[in-house]
Formats: C-alpha cells, sequence, structure tokens
C-alpha cells in the first residue's frame, strides 16, 4: 500500500511478514526502551529498558544502559516485586523514569526510579480497568501506552469501558500524572458518542516533545472495530486517529488511517488473531505525528501478507472542539470482563 502525502495514505517501511509467534515458556517479553535526552539531567544519556520474566509470573524487569545501549547493568525488580506486562518507561527532565504498566489483577499502575535506575520503587496506582474484550477471537487487552510532554507530566492510554453501560465497547481513557506518584481520574478521549457501536483499542498516544500543559500537542492512533458485536467472520478492523491542541481538553474529528481488514487476512495463534499488541505514534516538534502500524491485506495463497507501515508526511494535529463530559458508568453497570494474561 503507497499513500500519497496529506490524504492519510501509508507508505510502506517493511516488507510484508507474518507477527511474531505466540511467546515461550521463560521469554523475556515485551521489552520497551526510552533514553534520557534532557541535558540538564543528572542522567543525561542513560537508557532504560523494561520487560517481564513469562516463567516467573511476568515479574517485572528494568535495565539500565550508560553507553547507549552497548552493555547493560543488572536486572532489577520493583520495590514490591510487581508482576504485569507492557510497561513503557518515559523520563522526566529531571531524571525520574515512571513506568506505566498493566498489572495482572485489572490495573494500570506505575512505578519510578529516581537514582538513574540504581534501584526501583514500589508501584502505585493510575486506575482499575474496565475492559471489554474484542470480538471475533482477536488477541488484545488493556496495554496502556505512555507518553510525557516537555514539563515532565507523563501521559497515559489504554481501552476501557467504564463510560458505556453494560460494557459493550471500549473507548480509549487517558490519565495524566499529577506528581511522579499520583495520576488524575481517567477521562474519554471523544473519538464518538458513547451510544455508538464501535469498539476502540490498542492505542498508541504521542505528545510534542517542545509542548506540555494546556499547550500540548497530542497525537492517539488506535485500532476499532466499527461494530462491536461482530463475529470472526463479519469483523472489520480499522486504524484510527484523533489529535489535540489544548492537552486534552478538547479533540479534533477522527479520522480512518487504514482498513477494513479482514480477520482471515491476521495470522492466527493460541491466543487468538494477532496483529500486534501494542503500536506507538510519534510526534515531531511543532510537526505531524507519526504513527508505526501493523496493516494486513488480502494473504497470496497461504502466505500472510502483513507489513509495518508509517503514514506519508504524517498526519497533522489539528486540534478541535470535541469535548467528553460524560462520568463513568457504575462498576456493576460496566459489567467488567476479565482480562487473560498473554
Amino acid at each position: 500500500m503507497l499513500g500519497v502525502e496529506g490524504d492519510g495514505g501509508v507508505a510502506d517501511l517493511a516488507r510484508p511478514s507474518a507477527t511474531r509467534s505466540p511467546r515461550r515458556p521463560g521469554s523475556l517479553d515485551k521489552n520497551w526502551i526510552v533514553c534520557d535526552n534532557t541535558t540538564s539531567s543528572p542522567f543525561f544519556g542513560n537508557c532504560y529498558t523494561e520487560y517481564d520474566i513469562t516463567s516467573s509470573g511476568d515479574s517485572i524487569r528494568m535495565k539500565t544502559s550508560s553507553d547507549g545501549g552497548l552493555t547493560w547493568g543488572p536486572a532489577r525488580a520493583t520495590g514490591d516485586s510487581a508482576t504485569g506486562l507492557g510497561g513503557q518507561p518515559v523520563v522526566r527532565p529531571n531524571g525520574t523514569v515512571l513506568v506505566p504498566y498493566l498489572s495482572l489483577n485489572d490495573q494500570i499502575r506505575s512505578f519510578r526510579s529516581i537514582d538513574g535506575g540504581a534501584s526501583w520503587r514500589s508501584t502505585v496506582l493510575v486506575s482499575s480497568i474496565s475492559h471489554h474484550d474484542a470480538a471475533g477471537g482477536l488477541r488484545e487487552e488493556a496495554l496502556p501506552s505512555a507518553e510525557i510532554d516537555s514539563a515532565g507530566t507523563a501521559y497515559v492510554a489504554w481501552s476501557d469501558c467504564r463510560f458505556r453501560s453494560g460494557c459493550p465497547s471500549n473507548d480509549i481513557v487517558l490519565s495524566k500524572s499529577t506528581s511522579e506518584t499520583t495520576w488524575g481520574a481517567p477521562t474519554r478521549v471523544p473519538i464518538d458518542a458513547t451510544t455508538s457501536t464501535v469498539d476502540h483499542f490498542v492505542p498508541g498516544i504521542g505528545i510534542d516533545p517542545s509542548t506540555s500543559g494546556a499547550s500540548a500537542r497530542i497525537g492517539l492512533t488506535y485500532y476499532f472495530y466499527p461494530t462491536a458485536n461482530c463475529t470472526a467472520a463479519t469483523c472489520q478492523l480499522d486504524v484510527g486517529f484523533i489529535s489535540s491542541t489544548n492537552g486534552g481538553t478538547s479533540w479534533s474529528t477522527a479520522t480512518q488511517v487504514a482498513g477494513p481488514m479482514n480477520l482471515s487476512w491476521i495470522p492466527n495463534t493460541s491466543q487468538g488473531r494477532m496483529f500486534g499488541d501494542y503500536i506507538s505514534t510519534s510526534v515531531r516538534a511543532g510537526g505531524n505525528a507519526f504513527p508505526v502500524v501493523p496493516i494486513a491485506s488480502a494473504p497470496s495463497g497461504a502466505t500472510f501478507n502483513m507489513g509495518m507501515f508509517a503514514p506519508t508526511g504524517g498526519l497533522p494535529i489539528t486540534g478541535g472542539a470535541r469535548r467528553t463530559a460524560e462520568a463513568p458508568v457504575s462498576p456493576a453497570a460496566a459489567a467488567r470482563s476479565v482480562l487473560t494474561a498473554f
């Protein structure tokens, strides 16, 4: 698939390939790396990677490099020996590292290091999760996507059904840090009405690194089903994008970036059709957003046709007037589903 700049098309960044196979017992899983790029930070140049150990109940580990990734220090656990999945470290301008992740008991939690990765503190609660499992046997869950603005406020997004009575589908929700150990209540990204049939999941959030607070420029990419109540034969998988120019107070109109994809185009695993567990979006300073997303097209015989793509020229961050004032429904009304750890 080739796109033309400005038309919402995508340019191929990789040769089509199948996604990775199901993880093996004992594997080191879902690693994510960030580096400290603030010259005034006492730990400028350090890089940090998070991963979990599947043979140890998804025990979380962190490693630190001070030479650009050439060598890495010892694996360190959190202060409370946390377990979980999908941690995404971000670095504040003062050098503190925050790591939001998905716990094994349906919570988004976070932990930090204030000494350049020499030690990691105990975890704190960001929010509990209410989650609707995607239809059609698709492999997905509420893994978080995290970013940080130039003032050091961390943003974490995940899929959540708390704003929809009966939990028929997910919205993308967003929480911001209010300190290094506290987080604000999740707000709903107003992609569409809570009465819509759309199911949204697997977000990837990006923030312009030169902006912050009420002027933070946000790009948010996500996958969605137009109709949540679908089957393996009828589900249509799409990629969407929405943006904000005021820190998430209001949002642009959502746009479709790619799709629709039939689930039969996506490689199957023992845990469902798998297009990827997480995605990422980067925003250039003063410029466009660049999501990198897996997109499938019809197989060639028995060979799957899936590759990693990015929009040609990026996606503009326009902002807009879309706001949400809805309060979350009660936990009983949400009827939260049970997440299964991959």
